[in-house]
């Protein structure tokens, strides 16, 4: 290409907005982001007057969705959906010309998607891609049209994140919720226990457990106490007392978590 392709970064929370940023200074200097966007209706304008080759949009934003504003740009510029949400719908883009990274970016899978996107915008007349660049031919305007609309009714049904926000002094980090090993609330904030990397490691997030407990999934985590959520993976044994009290043993880990007597019967030898 002989200009800098022209792209729109469109997400909600700053966050993971700038560490897309980031990524993609690393991945593909020769881009000029010419516009960043802080929600759904935000993209849409920014789309409309600045018309990007590419667009990197957040799926769950306030007011217009990413896939609502897609489908408004109805396949006049390559969209990379970037999501938290491992929605199954998304594999479909793999065959097309839209793509999708998830959070928290890693720059291996980006620089993927980006390859896809250069390959989309790279002149007929120029040279083939070289070996292990994505070729695969853009869908039909109406095949698009119909995988946006089925995202869209995807989108109206809950989805369980994969990833969590989570403050540790003036950073965000994001935290994937397979590295948790429990959470623990209080009355203002609940802390979050999880290994990464080999090492334990411990952060602060603002959502109640009640509203934390909603949104997770039913088969990795249980709740074992009023003010407890723990990784069913990480439980090593349940232990009883004397007293008839349970705490809970969490692999290489020394505390015990408390269980509550409603919970207690979610641990009976077999």
């Amino acid at each position: 290409m002989n200009t800098r392709p022209t792209l729109l970064i469109a997400d909600d929370e700053e966050a993971p907005r700038e560490q897309l940023l980031d990524a993609l200074a690393q991945v593909w200097p020769q881009a000029n982001v010419v516009a960043v966007a802080h929600h759904g209706a935000d993209a849409w304008d920014q789309w409309l007057e600045h018309e990007p080759e590419v667009c990197f949009l957040d799926i769950h934003m306030p007011g217009l969705s990413g896939i609502e504003v897609a489908q408004r740009i109805a396949g006049r510029s390559a969209v990379v959906f970037v999501t938290a949400y491992g929605d199954h719908a998304l594999a479909a883009f793999d065959a097309g010309a839209v793509d999708y990274v998830l959070k928290p970016v890693e720059e291996a899978r980006l620089a993927q998607a980006v390859r896809r996107v250069q390959t989309r915008l790279r002149p007929v007349s120029e040279a083939p891609p070289a070996a292990g660049e994505s070729a695969a031919p853009a869908p039909s305007p109406e095949a698009l049209q119909a995988l946006l609309a089925k995202l869209a009714r995807d989108l109206q049904r809950p989805a369980k994140p994969e990833v969590l926000q989570a403050s540790v002094g003036k950073e965000v980090r994001m935290i994937r919720l397979r590295d948790v090993l429990f959470f623990e609330s209080d009355t203002r904030y609940t802390r979050v226990v999880y290994r990464a990397d080999g090492e334990d490691a411990e952060a602060l997030i603002r959502t109640p457990l009640k509203d934390l407990l909603a949104q997770l999934d039913e088969q990795l985590f249980t709740q074992i106490h009023r003010s407890v959520i723990v990784r069913s993976e990480a439980i090593a044994s349940a232990v009883r007392d004397d007293a008839g009290n349970m705490h809970l043993r969490l692999r290489g880990r020394d505390e015990r978590l408390p269980v509550s007597r409603q919970f207690q019967g979610l641990f009976k030898g077999q």
